[in-house]
This record gives structure tokens, sequence and C-alpha cells, in this order.
């Protein structure tokens, strides 16, 4: 049962990133409108003249405002279309439809009832509010969300469903939008006397959280940091900032609800003297967390990584402390040490709810879109004046938790030997933080056709890991991670997708959360692309994907020509073996895919390395990948790019499903007629699941025969 909340409960945290995503944009345009346009402010740096009324650039300005005050203003329709389209399995654009009609549909039936039982003015003082022209009850984005969740439920029900012959054309998709205006006639009728108690309940959580003062505050924040690794954090924040659970507060004589929406309606109003800090306590703790703290914890780990190791843990640990400095995203950095380090992010925890609880006591009013990087600060803090926001403070307290997150990290590090990036007991090791999925940036002189490739090949990996496309019921992320739901949990291969450039997986039930970083989106929708085009059909995944092919039946069938020792891999080709970092190609080279060798071939053959069962064959007959009897997952990838030759010039002699062993001819190819059409023969070969062992080691170097010695693994 409590697999089944999680899966739920990540899928509705999913779909709120959409809207949220609108934010920052939003909020760049309000920050800026309605800074230059306060004239307290203009009057303050001396710009009446120059930005005053009547200017252009007070005109510009104006729109702005305008422009950003819109979105805040009608959130509760874009959640409403937001999450439907992020919780609708398909035809996507039809739930979007549907949950606009829906909201109109449920708020004019509440307007109708209030007209009916008297108006506005026979409702509680607050609880009545203008949406789109209605006046209807003071929902929020509570009502978008109810919208948003119920439609897609109805939308994921019926957007397949055949009518009788006589009624066929209202059938299928037609049908969605259909039984959303009749169900969500009758849930507005039911909203006008179902809404106001649970308004009261939800102004009494509220009342819990605000009333216990400082200790409230802290609590909200240990909270908010607490459900990260678990994707629900926006689930448990958004109340706060978008309805009444956060507070209400009257801007301008309009009753307000939520701490951000208090937040922004103070930014528009020049009459305000210091913004709301009992809404933005809700929101200042991350300053000092995220532009401070975390960068501090980077220092930490970037000096206690081994000295031959620094230099390729500084670019990892720098590329992610700026993303939490600039942009506020933490996710790359707290998995750094979540997974390694359960406790380091328990202390982080902490010290997020002190923070916010220290904001709170420091009178910083700095509220924010989304994120706590110093875009934020600069626009809602420093922009604002410090005799309004006073953020000041956060750059006082942000010295402390550098100076603190930076000694304590490095102290509990030391002492308790965690083996955050660059601290392996194996030398050899491979540093990985998130940055291997950043397999799209690829740069290598060959056009986009390259980076498509790689492309293809990455999320050919990755769909193997989740257990094929068949395996797959849902596909969505958010700003750091895949969240998918897959049909059997069991054919989740963790080493497989950490090979992809996985910082972290996360499997609850039916729910799986695959951690990449930043570029989470572009791997999702090239992953989408794949499947859609069809290329998915070509990957094949064992029945039991975590290499255990019936070990010992296998083997006691395999007669072995060649004696294999025990987790010794012999070269599949006969040519010159090189390191890969020599191969000369961003995927490879970097070990993305995991560690290896690769061979320039004399001859145009390769054979299998290893006793065990081909897993993979490429359409394109250029990779195979084979799983060996003692579990090695192996990938041959005969030339570089040579995907676009389709196939041309090879010829494959295996297919899914076959048993090999060593020195069984995989793949004939004609190494001129590659080389003449402009394409290296350089062949990779990889182990895919690098991380499952203990150490890799390279045996073979220059001239090498077939089925000659190559690799060894340690378990």
């Amino acid at each position: 049962m409590k697999d089944k909340i999680f899966g739920v409960l990540q899928r509705v945290g999913r779909s709120f990133m959409l809207p949220i995503a609108i934010l920052p944009v939003a909020g760049l345009f309000l920050g800026i409108g309605g800074s230059f346009t306060n004239e307290t402010m203009l009057n303050t740096y001396g710009l009446m003249g120059v930005m005053g009324p009547g200017t252009f650039i007070y005109s510009i300005l104006t729109v702005l405002n305008a422009a950003g005050n819109v979105v805040f203003t009608n959130l509760p329709i874009i959640f409403a279309m937001g999450v439907a389209i992020g919780m609708a399995k398909q035809e996507k654009e039809v739930a979007a439809l549907s949950g606009a009609l829906a909201f109109f549909i449920m708020h004019a039936a509440v307007s109708a009832m209030i007209a009916v039982h008297g108006g506005a003015e026979s409702m509680l003082n607050g609880s009545t509010t203008d949406v789109l022209g209605m006046t209807s009850l003071q929902m929020g984005v509570f009502g978008g969300i109810i919208v948003g969740l119920g439609v897609s439920a109805l939308h994921n029900r019926f957007y397949k469903i055949e009518l009788p012959q006589v009624l066929s054309f209202f059938g299928g998709t037609r049908f969605v939008p259909i039984i959303s205006a009749l169900v969500y006639l009758v849930v507005g009728i039911a909203m006008f006397y179902a809404w106001p108690p649970i308004q009261n309940v939800i102004y009494s959580v509220g009342d819990v959280v605000r009333g216990s003062g400082y200790a409230g505050t802290w609590l909200y924040g240990v909270m908010e940091r607490a459900l990260i690794p678990f994707g629900l954090h926006h689930v448990f924040y958004l109340p706060f900032w978008q309805t009444g659970v956060g507070g209400s507060m009257e801007v301008a004589g309009k009753v307000i609800e939520g701490a951000q929406n208090i937040f922004f309606a103070q930014l528009s109003d020049p009459s305000v003297t210091h913004f709301n800090v009992e809404a933005t306590r809700f929101m200042s703790g991350k300053f000092p967390l995220m532009i401070f703290g975390l960068p501090g914890a980077a220092l930490a780990m970037y000096k206690c990584a081994k000295p031959e190791k620094r230099k390729a843990v500084g670019g990892l640990l720098l590329s992610a402390a700026l993303t939490s400095m600039l942009t506020g995203i933490t996710e790359p950095l707290e998995f750094t040490f979540l997974f390694v380090a359960p406790v380091l992010y328990v202390i982080h925890c902490v010290f997020a709810g002190a923070a916010y609880m220290l904001m709170h006591m420091l009178n910083v009013g700095v509220g924010m879109t989304f994120s706590g990087g110093l875009i934020d600060l600069f626009l809602f803090g420093i922009l604002q004046g410090n005799a309004k926001t006073s953020w000041i403070n956060i750059v006082f307290v942000g010295i402390a938790y550098f100076a603190v997150y930076y000694f304590l990290f490095s102290f509990l590090i030391k002492k308790f030997d965690f083996k955050t990036p660059g601290r392996e007991d194996n030398d050899d090791a491979e540093v990985k933080l998130y940055t291997r999925a950043d397999v799209n940036a690829k740069k290598d002189g060959q056009g986009a056709a390259s980076d498509t490739n790689a492309d293809d090949e990455l999320s050919a990996l990755i769909l193997q890991g989740l257990g094929g496309s068949e395996n797959l019921t849902d596909l969505d992320c958010c700003i750091t991670r895949l969240r998918l739901t897959v049909k059997d949990p069991s054919k989740v291969n963790e080493g497989m997708l950490k090979a992809s450039g996985a910082a972290g997986v996360i499997k609850k039930g039916n729910g799986v959360q695959v951690v990449y970083g930043p570029k989470v989106t572009v791997i999702k929708s090239n992953l989408e692309n794949f499947i859609a085009s069809g290329k998915a059909a070509t990957v094949k995944v064992n029945e039991t994907p975590q290499a255990e092919v019936k070990k010992e039946e296998a083997k006691s069938e395999v007669k072995r020509d060649v004696k294999v020792e025990n987790d010794v891999l012999y070269a599949p080709i006969k040519g010159r073996a090189i390191e890969l970092s020599e191969v000369n190609d961003g995927v490879f080279s970097e070990g993305m895919l995991g560690k290896g060798i690769g061979i320039e071939p004399e001859e145009g053959r390769a054979v299998s390395p290893v006793n065990g069962t081909v897993s993979v064959v490429f359409d394109t007959k250029h990779a195979i990948g084979i799983t060996s009897d003692d579990g090695v997952e192996v990938l041959i990838h005969v030339g570089l790019d040579t995907v676009q030759l389709n196939g041309q010039y090879y010829t494959t002699h295996v297919k899914v499903g076959d048993r090999v062993k060593v020195g069984d001819l995989l793949v004939e190819f004609d190494k001129d007629k590659i080389q003449e059409a402009g394409y290296r023969t350089v062949t990779p070969i990889i182990i895919s699941n690098t991380d499952e062992f203990k150490n890799v080691k390279v045996l073979a170097k220059g001239e090498i025969n077939e089925k000659a010695e190559m690799i060894s693994v340690e378990r």
C-alpha cells in the first residue's frame, strides 16, 4: 500500500513541474517590471527622469510587470492544465483542453451557487475571490490541482472508449472533455458546500506551523529538504506557497492567500516598506543554503579527495556548485553525498531547517520564484533594497554556513572515511558525479549527426536498464531526474542505469526515479524520440536483467574450446590495443558507458570475448552486447559513429538469445570500405556494468591476437 501511495505521489509531484517551470520567467518579468516602476525606488536611486512615468522605458517596464502579474494571478488554471498534462499517459493535448474546460465549468457552477445563496456578502470574509471574471471560492491552486488530477483520471480511463455506432463520433478522445464537463459541473456544486470546511482545516494546518514560531519554521525547512530524495518536496511546499496554508494578508485592498502570492502582490505595491516576513519565512531560508552552504560542502569534498584525483573531482564539483549558487538546483551536489554518506544528508537537513529559522529570526523578507540562487536573490532582495528585505543578513549567515559546511564535512569525511568523489578505495575507479549523463554535450567536430548517434546509444542503454520499452507504463521528468512507472521493478538494472550516467537510482514499488542532473529534460526527450522511432524494438532485455541467466545450466551446456579463467575477457579482434582515452570519442574516452579497452582492428571480424548469451544486437549491426556466464555485461562497438552506415558493410552471425563461447564469430565487417566512407574502425570493448565490480584491469597493450587475454574483472 505504501509503495502505491509513493507511486501516486511521485507522479503528482512530477506533474507540478510544468506549471512551476513557468514561474521563473514570470517572476523575472514581475521582479524587473515591479521594481523599476516603483516610484519610491526610482526616487531613491535618482532614476525618475530617465525611467519615470511618461518615459518609453517606463512603458516597457509596465508591460513586463503586467505580463508577470497575469501569470501569478491565473496560476490555478495553469495548474489545472499543467497537472492534467503531467498525469495524462497519452493524448496530453486533449487532457489540457479538458482541464481548462473543467476549470471554467467548476468555477461557473460555484459562482452560480454563491449568487443563488445571497452573493459574496453572505459568505465568510475572505472566502471568495475573482476567478477569470467570476465570483468564486478562494481555492488557490488547490482548485487547479483538483481539476488537473480529476481530469487526468477521467482522461486515462476514457480516451480510448468505444461508444455504440450511433454515438461513435463522440467516442475516444472527444469523450474526455464531455465527461469532464459533466463531472465538474457536479464537482462545482459540491465544492460550494465542501470547500468552506476544508478552508478551515487548511487554515488550521497553517496556523500550527505559523503559530509554532521559529520552531515551526525550522520544522518546515527540515521537512522540505528531507523529501528531496523521494521527489515529494514539491507536494510539501506548494500549499504553503500558493494556498491559505501559508497564510493570508490584505494587500492593496485585496485578500491574498499563499506565501509566494503575498510576496509578489507586495512586490507590485509601492506602499510596502518591508516585505511580510511571515510569508517569506517559507522561502528565504534557501538562499544561505544554496549560495553558501552547499558550495562549502563541495569545497570540503574537493579538499578531501586524493591529490591525484582532485583535477577530475574539481571540475565536477565546481560545475555542481555553480549550478547550486546561480540557479538553486542542488540535487547534483546533494545526491553526491546522499548515497555514499547518508549521515551527511541528515546533518544537511538539520542545517536547512536552521537556515529557514535564522532568516525568520533576522527578519529577512526575500521571496523567490522556485529557486534560492543568486538570480532570485538579486531580483527580489538586492534590487528591492535592504530596507525592504534585510537581504544583507543572508550574506552574514551565508558566510558562517560556508565555513560550517566546509569544516564539518571535511572532519566527518576524513573521520569516517566516507567515499565521496575522489576517495574511492580503487585507484582506478572512475570519479563520478552526474556529468556522465552529459553525453549530449559531446562535441568532437563531427556535427549534429554525431550527437544524434550518441543520443540513440545512450537511450538504448537507459532503456535496457529499465527493462525495455514494454516494461514502461509512464515516463516523465522533473528538474533533475527521470520519473518512471514500470510494470516489473525486478527488471530494472541499477548498474546499467548508473553506467548511463545516473548519479542515483531510487526504487519504491513500481515507481522509479533516475537522477541525471539538469540535462535530464534532454535525456527524456531523446528517450521518448528513440521509443517513438521504433528503434526501441532492437533493444532486447534478458528475462533476468541482472545477468543471472541460469549460470550453472548454461555453463554445463557449453563445450569450451578455449580454457576460460573466471572473470577474464579475451580479445574479440586482432589488432592494436589502446586505452579508452586514446579512442578520441567523448562517450567512450571519458568512460561514460563504463571501463574497457579500444582495439584498432587488423582484420574485419569480431568474435566473442566470453562464454555467455547475446543480449543486444543493434539493427545497424555495428554493436553487440553479451552477458557472460559470470555476470559481466560486455558491449562491442565496431567503429565510431558507424551507426550512420545503417548496417552497410556489416554481416552479423548471431541474434539475441544465442549462446556463444569464446572465439565464436559475432560479426564480419569490411574494414576498408568503412574507412573509405569516412569512419574510423577503432572498436571500443566496454564493461557496461563496471560499477558492480571492485576493479576492471586492462591486461593487453600494443599488438594483440584474437582470443588473447584482454581484461580481468575483480569482484
